[in-house]
């Protein structure tokens, strides 16, 4: 598989219009695919914004050209599964080959607003699986011209196929950074998507993924590798450290954030943290060769696909430095 680096797109961030905007200036300038997260909420509260991700999607359809997709949504608490199937049909038809769905089991600060009880990650991760299989059921049955349904421990789903479909199904990649859940990803899903950590961390990873999916009979080889990446850069340390610490104190928390359910909680927390917490957990830094250093030893790791995410403000004069310096010194 060839090597894309993508954007991504902070709908925590920025207003719709313009994640738009700077989705489109980043692919002139050399990123190929979006990345958007389907938030409710913004993670701190300075971080203003949080807007319906299928929406902007199609708008990013309509003004790129390459790969979109949510980084990732959770089919399981806000959603019914079928609902989540049937925007991800609708999106992959509209544009054909661009579409990949990912998946993953869901943070508190955007799935308690439905008022469920919010349980333990084991159940979480068994609602995600049950929730792949049903969207997988609706997706071939739905591509035979058939009616399926779906009787399971968490959902139901009462005889139905999806009206609209892509001649192909989207890919499903599941969002994962512990190896019980690589594994059953490996052996359920079209790919793997995690975030920046230690490599050793993601080569375990890479291992439990490719034994789920040879246990599936398939080819880990084929199957895509997906990382987004949190970064910090402006023209100065100082002020790429100011950004992270601002923007995206979050970044620098080192425990499970899963839980959490308001951005006033995490506001709270944020004053915790301080610059040294970011250490080996993302790169602050004004030289874009530091940042291409650290890229590169993900893409000699494997990965198919790398979305970066730089945490200020300064979008444009990050994507034009990283343009010039950075994505043309890439290689596999």
């Amino acid at each position: 598989m060839d090597l894309t680096i993508g954007y991504a797109a902070m709908l925590e961030q920025f207003h719709p219009t313009e994640v738009v905007a700077l989705s489109a200036y980043a692919e002139e300038h050399g990123f190929s695919g979006v990345m958007a997260a389907d938030h409710f909420q913004p993670w701190v509260p300075q971080q203003g914004q949080s807007a319906f991700v299928w929406n902007v999607l199609a708008a990013l359809g309509e003004r790129t050209k390459g790969d979109i997709g949510p980084g990732v949504t959770a089919p399981t608490f806000r959603w019914h599964p079928a609902m989540v199937a049937q925007a991800s049909a609708t999106l992959a038809a509209m544009y054909p080959g661009r579409h990949w769905l990912g998946l993953g089991s869901g943070e508190a600060l955007n799935e308690h607003i439905v008022g469920q009880y919010w349980p333990e990650a084991p159940e979480r991760i068994n609602r995600l699986f049950e929730a792949i299989e049903i969207i997988k059921k609706l997706f071939s049955a739905s591509l035979a011209g058939k009616d399926t349904k779906h009787s399971g421990q968490f959902y139901k789903l009462e005889s139905t196929r999806l009206w609209t479909m892509p001649e192909v199904a989207p890919e499903i990649l599941v969002a994962t950074a512990g190896p019980v859940t690589a594994k059953r990803a490996g052996r359920h899903a079209d790919g793997l998507i995690t975030v920046g950590a230690p490599l050793e961390k993601i080569s375990m990873l890479f291992g439990k993924f490719d034994d789920g999916v040879r246990e599936s009979g398939r080819d880990p080889e084929s199957l895509p590798k997906v990382l987004q990446i949190h970064l910090s850069w402006a023209p100065t340390d100082e002020e790429a450290m100011a950004n992270a610490l601002t923007e995206w104190p979050n970044g620098g928390m080192k425990f499970p954030k899963a839980d959490i359910r308001s951005p006033f909680e995490l506001e709270q927390i944020a004053k915790l943290v301080r610059p040294e917490d970011f250490e080996g957990r993302m790169v602050i830094s004004a030289d874009p060769d530091v940042h291409r250093a650290n890229i590169q030893k993900y893409v000699d790791l494997g990965f198919d696909r790398i979305y970066l995410h730089n945490v200020g403000r300064n979008q444009r004069e990050w994507i034009d430095v990283f343009a010039r310096d950075v994505l043309p010194k890439l290689s596999r």
